[in-house]
């Protein structure tokens, strides 16, 4: 199978768009019908397909396939189970309480899809955060254009073959391409744009969307800080923080990029973390075939500089003709070095000491507002201290990751690092404009309203207060 991508003209993007728009206008999409058929299709070819989608992973992650199971397939058909048991409540029209000026009336909103929607997927979770917009823009009845991942070929391929082979691309699309195809792509009259990303780029796109005012959901990125005190109980909230920095060899937006652990209990975390570490993939993670790799050269090297950036603490091998970066903990010299101002995403992970809270909160504030944040904490207190004092797109109370995990919770970023959320209803909302209708009575009029009314003045301010 070839892995080189290559651009789409910007006649066949255009010609594309144009056939999504017209189908969208014959009205098929809104069937409930068709979108439970679609949901399900979709399911049972993620399904079919299941060892192709482990072995594309493992080409361009190295991922293993508990882990592209996990995080990526399981995700998928769990997101799908959940909107068809829940798809005619959320299209269902919602009534809604009138006002005392519309005596008699009837008030609901309808949920209506945008109508063709362009989703620009990132190389991090190439086939779930490929299709798990995708599920909530087919479960509102929109025509969808997917934009996969060029860094992520093995996948970005595959899901093309997939979908040329089971859907009609005016229905749904998939175009491969690199960032001249994304240009041309952002100069389409789309209706809605979803976007996964970092945070430049997420710019770019809103900065195109707004020529069009095209409304847009952005999932970006970010520094996410991840506290430890010494109430924690200390070799579980290793484990954990080890598995939230380490899947997927750290290249997740979620993973906790920088943590702050209590002075009381940092030697004893660090040789929790250590064993953590040992525990999942050995005493050589760089030589253990379930371990990730960095997804290519230039994010190896942009990795491996930040180990100039502090002191190396436990780990900090690499090895360049795997591409794999060792689970390292380090303690930065300043705050000023670079990796403690880019969003890490890799498995290299800055380690803080701290005594007063308050200090530790607000650190956090004087940065922009990250995509999640992760307390280890017995005290409630605590907790309630943290979350009433610190905006951040969601997280966990001792526990990472999990929070975006279920389809109960909706998940998305705060200020840079993201616009809207999705997952479950979150998902269906996203891509659904709620129009609202009043359905007024005919059986009298409300003759107060007009302005030739003597007494209109006076009724009103009485119902208006």
């Amino acid at each position: 199978m070839t892995t080189a991508i290559e651009e789409t003209s910007r006649e066949i993007i255009h010609d594309t768009i144009i056939k999504q728009k017209q189908f969208f206008k014959e009205g098929s999409t809104k069937s409930l019908d068709m979108r439970k058929q679609t949901l399900q299709k979709l399911a049972d070819i993620i399904s079919k397909h299941e060892k192709e989608i482990i072995v594309a992973l493992k080409q361009d992650l190295n991922k293993s396939e508990m882990e592209s199971y996990t995080t990526e397939i399981g995700f998928l058909l769990e997101e799908i189970r959940f909107t068809l048991k829940h798809i005619d409540d959320w299209a269902a029209p919602v009534k809604v309480k009138t006002a005392k000026t519309h005596v008699g009336s009837k008030a609901y909103k309808i949920p209506e899809p945008y109508g063709s929607a362009l989703i620009i997927a990132p190389w991090n979770y190439p086939f779930q955060l490929a299709l798990a917009p995708v599920i909530g823009a087919i479960a509102a009845g929109n025509t969808v254009v997917i934009k996969p991942s060029e860094l992520t070929p093995h996948t970005s391929n595959l899901i093309s073959r997939i979908f040329h082979s089971h859907f009609d691309p005016e229905y749904l699309a998939v175009i491969e391409g690199g960032v001249e195809t994304t240009q041309h792509l952002l100069e389409q009259p789309f209706d809605y744009i979803f976007f996964t990303g970092s945070v430049p780029v997420g710019k770019v796109i809103m900065e195109a969307a707004a020529k069009q005012l095209i409304p847009v959901t952005l999932e970006l990125g970010g520094k996410s800080p991840c506290i430890v005190d010494d109430t924690a109980n200390i070799p579980l909230a290793a484990k954990r923080i080890a598995f939230g920095k380490v899947t997927n060899a750290g290249q997740t937006c979620v993973a906790p990029d920088y943590l702050f652990v209590h002075e009381n209990v940092k030697e004893r975390f660090i040789t929790e973390f250590q064993k953590a570490v040992r525990d999942f993939y050995g005493k050589n993670p760089l030589t253990n075939d379930s371990y990730g790799k960095i997804v290519n050269e230039r994010h190896f090297n942009r990795l491996t500089d930040y180990l100039q950036d502090g002191e190396i603490l436990t780990g900090g091998r690499v090895d360049h003709a795997s591409l794999k970066i060792e689970p390292t903990l380090m303690v930065p010299k300043d705050q000023t070095v670079p990796v403690m101002q880019d969003e890490i995403f890799g498995p290299i992970f800055p380690v803080l000491g701290y005594e007063d809270l308050n200090e530790v909160i607000d650190f956090i504030n004087d940065r922009p507002k990250p995509l999640a944040l992760y307390l280890f904490t017995s005290d409630d207190h605590v907790a309630d201290k943290v979350n009433e004092s610190v905006s951040y797109g969601g997280g966990c109370v001792n526990d990472t990751l999990m929070h975006l995990a279920t389809p109960y919770l909706p998940f998305g970023g705060v200020g840079e690092s993201g616009i809207g959320s999705y997952h479950g209803e979150s998902s269906f909302s996203a891509f659904s404009h709620y129009k609202s209708i009043l359905k007024q009575t005919t059986k009298f009029d409300a003759s107060f309203k007009y302005p030739n009314s003597k007494w209109g003045l006076k009724i009103i301010k009485k119902l208006m207060k």
